[in-house]
């Protein structure tokens, strides 16, 4: 079995029903509150590439208000001003993530995530 983990905030509905998934199922995990010990930019683009996607956009929380307010809807903005901003403001990081070694989901809907584990 890989290594799992949840990047976790226990605030979220959708985060505590995902950890839960994982607590049922057997699965050991390693927890990360990412709101106390947030990831930095390279394990940010581990998680986009393990999660397939082309845009930073795609793992992130557009209806917080920090997106609307740094202006990360811009037609202009590119990767690097997305992938920074999620550094700095990792309220933005859309969750829960549970991680793999090979591939990551988002656990939206939180059944989603049993497909790499």
């Amino acid at each position: 079995m890989s290594n799992i983990t949840i990047l976790h905030n226990p605030r979220c509905s959708k985060s505590r029903q995902t950890l839960q998934i994982l607590n049922d199922g057997g699965y050991a995990s390693t927890v990360v509150e990412y709101l106390k010990t947030p990831p930095d930019a390279a394990t940010l683009e581990q998680i986009k590439s393990k999660l397939g996607l082309s845009s930073y956009k795609d793992m992130m929380r557009t209806k917080e208000p920090e997106f609307q307010e740094l202006g990360l809807d811009a037609k202009d903005i590119t990767e690097v001003q997305l992938l920074q901003a999620m550094v700095d403001c990792p309220k933005l990081i859309e969750r829960p993530i549970v991680i793999t070694d090979d591939a990551a989901r988002i656990g939206r809907p939180p059944e989603q995530v049993l497909e790499i584990l």
